[in-house]
């Protein structure tokens, strides 16, 4: 070890073996931590090097195994080389333990910590690149790398762990939802309401925004035909129920724009309003709204009746009832248009007792719960427990409640008003 030259080239094998340890450590973060989602477009719309990412994390033992392999050897090199070096110059007794202080230093510092935590904060910009590597290293060490990995899966099978293919993560709809939230500034803060209002279509059921029995505008056919034909000319909708004295004996769903057929005519009579309804279409009430969604684009539907277990009507819902689940309402001020909800000057609102409790929580943005009664009638007699014989104050979380008009064993009207404090609690 006299001559200079064999030491210059051992410093110098030694940096490179740093250098290579640094790239194998990187290597395995930046790999491991590249985002899948990412990557798999990226693959899908023919990027070649992320097909090869791709490729190597298919089989993430191999991967592991093979940069593994690969830095075990560039570090056990390296000590041994640092070893020979630190004995020239501090001698046999105290190089080696010279040694082992300093490379632990240097590997940790320069060949660990720094490059992993660069591949972690931007995998994208190691893993691409090392791919290049990598994937002949594999080809070259792969014998080795087999054998490694028979030994260390068959490990893995003791410890229950079958399937080490890298099937890819899937989420589930918890889980997806919180993508969507994270997304920040990637995706507008209206699209993410919408990509969730997706995610929730299958947790609400047709019954939670059907128009009620009792709201339903219909054609009854035991009335006058003069009645008749004035309704149908005054009619704000473009699809009304027709049925002959009673809701549940619905003949069909007659589309106003067929009504000039016969409006045309000299003589209008019930006959010619039959024959122009639709045959209707009817719904469970406990359907899903995203089953439901894929039910009309299937019947070629915009409207349908919902009917409980029994067979009798519940309401109706429309297709654009499920699309403003998605996109919300297509009115500029929801509160201001809704004419079950008044708002008053004292910043309280009085609420019709047959307003949709789904559309008061929308409208006011309130926490109301939905899991029982449908309407803020049925959520006070909930939760009453009986019929008010007289003005009654109640809270239901925060929400607190006047009740206004009670008629015919219906509240008809409540003032609400949210407070700070959550009680729950009622008053007479």
């Amino acid at each position: 070890m006299n001559d200079d030259f064999p030491l210059g080239l051992l410093f110098g094998l030694l940096l490179l073996l740093i250098c290579l340890s640094a790239f194998f450590s990187s290597s395995e973060t930046g790999m491991m931590s590249i985002n899948r989602y990412r990557l798999s477009h990226r693959a899908g719309g023919g990027e070649g090097r992320a097909q090869r990412v791709m490729r190597l994390l298919g089989r993430p033992d191999r991967l592991i195994g093979v940069i593994l392999i690969g830095n075990n050897f560039v570090n056990n090199l390296a000590a041994s080389i640092a070893t020979i070096i630190a004995i020239h110059f501090f001698g046999d007794v105290t190089g080696p333990a010279v040694a082992t202080t300093l490379l632990t230093i240097v590997i940790l510092i320069f060949a660990e910590v720094t490059p992993k935590t660069y591949a972690a904060v931007k995998p994208d910009r190691i893993a691409y690149p090392a791919s290049l590597v990598l994937e002949p290293l594999l080809k070259v060490l792969y014998p080795l790398v087999w054998l490694v990995n028979a030994i260390s899966n068959g490990l893995l099978r003791l410890l229950g762990v079958k399937n080490i293919e890298g099937d890819g993560d899937n989420l589930t709809r918890d889980e997806l939802r919180t993508v969507v939230h994270e997304a920040g500034p990637l995706i507008p803060r209206r699209h993410q309401a919408m990509l969730v209002s997706i995610l929730d279509l299958e947790n609400v059921t047709v019954n939670d925004i059907m128009v009620p029995r009792h709201e339903v505008s219909g054609i009854d056919l035991d009335d006058d035909l003069d009645d008749i034909l004035a309704q149908i000319r005054t009619s704000q909708h473009t699809r009304v129920p027709v049925f002959k004295g009673d809701i549940n004996n619905i003949i069909g769903m007659l589309h106003l724009r067929n009504a000039a057929r016969f409006l045309s005519r000299g003589e209008v009579t019930k006959a010619a309003i039959v024959q122009e309804a639709r045959e209707p279409y009817f719904i469970p009430e406990s359907t899903p709204l995203h089953t439901q969604l894929l039910n009309f684009q299937k019947q070629k539907r915009r409207i349908g009746i919902v009917v409980d277990e029994y067979g009798d009507v519940e309401g109706l819902v429309t297709l654009e009832d499920i699309l403003e689940e998605i996109v919300g309402e297509f009115t500029t001020d929801v509160a201001s248009q809704d004419q079950d909800i008044h708002p008053q000057e004292d910043g309280s609102h009085v609420i019709d007792g047959t307003a949709n409790i789904r559309d008061i929580n929308k409208s006011l943005g309130w926490q109301l719960p939905t899991d029982g009664p449908k309407t803020l009638n049925g959520l006070i007699l909930e939760y009453l427990e009986s019929f008010p014989d007289g003005p009654v104050c109640l809270a239901i979380g925060p929400v607190r409640m006047e009740i206004l008009e009670v008629r015919d064993n219906l509240i008809t009207a409540a003032r609400c008003w949210q407070s700070v404090r959550r009680t729950v609690a009622a008053t007479t």
